[in-house]
């Protein structure tokens, strides 16, 4: 085994140096504190490795993004997104019977406890979907006590298959909620991505029948967004787990970190950026010059990537499937010829090709969401249901994790010192 030296303060220290299956190379500090009495310090852990993990590899430099081993691009164009639930969660393509048996579960679970219908009449019409979401799956683990220990295999399947076959069944209802509208129960001879829609769109005087164009590229969209190794709501969900929380508190705990608009808000962020140049005259050029400008406040929304220093390869996909999806319905936006343009000007502009500034998988979704007349207050919600697989299998992995320990990042005080309490009367006014 390879090891790396550290000299400080007249001591040395060897630590080993780990590889992982793709050639990515790491210092294993565990013991930096006890050796040295040091301790890394790195905000945003861009360059800290938090465990070992078999499920999703991506290499930034290269453009690549694999889901245990196989190409995002290959899932894509072949498999269905609860295929790919199954192999990020489960580590393996099903057999057919698998997969069958899978399907099966998942469709017995897809209806609500009548009870829970409860919570939702107790939120204003106003509140966001994902709080209601975060409030309803985290209420799931009253519903099923027999479900919360995170060391018991037949809790752990049984809480994963109900949460992946009642989440379309909470976001709808959430949805419903906010404009009024009574509750559509599951239809169980429906597909996942189907039954959402109906659940979404239909009422109970009008009957809604799924476009199949919009229930793929739905599907389509889900498989993009189900994992992306160690982001914000999946280390999240880790850090909740690994205090032995159950697996609904956990996952509850993942779509709130997912909500913020650094993170899962950004496909809302470019729709609006995409209708201020239109409502501005629709020039993308001189959009990109204020952009480019430090004295104005213009950000180029749907560009660049905290891992990505080349293009997103969820973007290309997302983007071929954009023109798809909006010729099969006959949708015809002024947003998708700017967001074109825009992304044309900006590849060939040496301001953003210096700064690694390509577009990423939310510039186009936005546009796919609002051709499937999905509202905006709901996109965050649907890259939640996207990424719940993923979320399901790092929960699962770290269970499972020889080297389980409860998260407890260490911090550089840098607070006042020798400070003492003083008696109320000798405080100054």
């Amino acid at each position: 085994m390879q090891k790396a030296l550290l000299k400080w303060n007249g001591q040395e220290a060897e630590f080993p140096v780990l590889e992982g299956t793709e050639g990515e190379m790491a210092i294993d500090f565990t013991k930096l504190r006890q050796q040295v009495g040091l301790v890394s310090f790195d905000p945003g852990y861009g360059n800290t490795a938090s465990c070992k993990s078999a499920i999703t590899f991506i290499d930034g430099e290269k453009g690549i993004l694999k889901y245990r081993g196989i190409p995002i691009e290959e899932l894509a164009e072949k498999a269905t997104f609860l295929e790919t639930a199954y192999l990020l969660i489960w580590g393996k393509l099903p057999e057919p019977a698998e997969l069958k048996g899978f399907l099966r579960q998942i469709t017995a679970h897809t209806l609500l406890h009548e009870d829970v219908k409860r919570f939702y009449t107790g939120f204003p019409k106003d509140a966001h979907p994902m709080a209601v979401c975060s409030a309803v799956v985290a209420a799931l683990s009253a519903f099923y006590p027999e479900l919360l220990d995170p060391r018991g295999a037949e809790a752990e399947h049984g809480a994963i298959i109900r949460l992946l076959a009642k989440f379309p069944t909470i976001a709808a209802f959430s949805y419903k909620h906010s404009i009024g509208q009574p509750f559509i129960y599951p239809d169980n001879k429906l597909d996942y991505t189907s039954n959402f829609l109906r659940m979404m769109f239909a009422t109970p005087c009008e009957d809604y029948r799924p476009d199949p164009v919009a229930a793929r590229t739905l599907d389509l969209l889900l498989i993009l967004h189900a994992d992306h190794e160690q982001n914000c709501s999946t280390s999240t969900v880790r850090l909740v787990g690994s205090s032995l929380s159950n697996l609904f508190a956990s996952i509850s705990a993942g779509i709130n970190a997912l909500w913020g608009p650094l993170h899962g808000g950004a496909n809302q962020k470019v729709l609006e950026m995409l209708e201020s140049i239109e409502k501005g005259g629709g020039s993308v050029e001189a959009f990109v010059e204020k952009a480019k400008s430090k004295n104005d406040t213009a950000r180029l929304m749907g560009f660049g990537h905290r891992v990505y220093k080349n293009y997103d390869p969820r973007a290309k996909i997302i983007r071929k499937a954009c023109y798809e999806v909006l010729n099969k319905l006959g949708v015809r936006t002024k947003l998708l010829e700017i967001a074109v343009k825009l992304e044309e000007i900006a590849l060939k502009d040496d301001y953003f090709l210096s700064r690694r500034l390509y577009p990423n998988v939310d510039f186009y979704s936005g546009i796919i969401y609002q051709a499937l007349e999905i509202p905006i207050n709901m996109f965050t919600v649907l890259f939640a249901m996207g990424r719940l697989p993923g979320w399901i299998a790092h929960w699962d992995e770290l269970q499972k994790d020889p080297d389980f320990k409860i998260g407890r990042p260490r911090q550089i005080f840098v607070g006042p010192t020798g400070k003492h309490y003083l008696p109320i009367g000798q405080r100054k006014q």
